[in-house]
């Protein structure tokens, strides 16, 4: 396919810990990874970044937030966005946690869906 690149990484609960979408998919303007983590495992380390903000989306399980020196529950259906100088960690809860957490340089975004996206003429089969 021209200007696409479709990759599929398997069932989500099949994620060994952690894996890193970005160059495989060939992104140029954000980072993806889709994590997994065991029941009562967390982040090793608690981090910052120098430009990107992070958004973490909640896919599976329950768990804790680190955010600047705070904790706070999450569980699945939770957006997390993360200002790139706060510091960070999650760990899962009793059952485990599946999260997608994906990262961009703050203030990069200058058009979203309903100003940078056009309409066309082409028409797929469902329509």
């Amino acid at each position: 396919m021209k200007n696409v690149v479709l990759e599929n990484i398997g069932r989500l609960s099949e994620v060994n810990d952690k894996l890193f979408e970005k160059e495989r998919l060939g992104l140029t303007g954000m980072e993806i990874s889709i994590n997994n983590l065991a029941a009562n495992q967390g982040n090793p380390f608690v981090h910052t970044h120098k430009q990107n903000e992070e958004l973490y989306i909640v896919i599976k399980g329950d768990g804790l937030f680190y955010a600047d020196g705070e904790e706070f529950a999450v569980q699945e259906g939770s957006l997390i966005r993360v200002e790139p100088e706060a510091e960070r960690a999650i760990a899962a809860g009793a059952d485990g946690m599946i999260y997608i957490c994906i990262q961009a340089a703050k203030d990069s975004l200058k058009q979203y869906t309903m100003t940078d996206g056009c309409l066309t003429d082409s028409k797929a089969s469902w329509m």
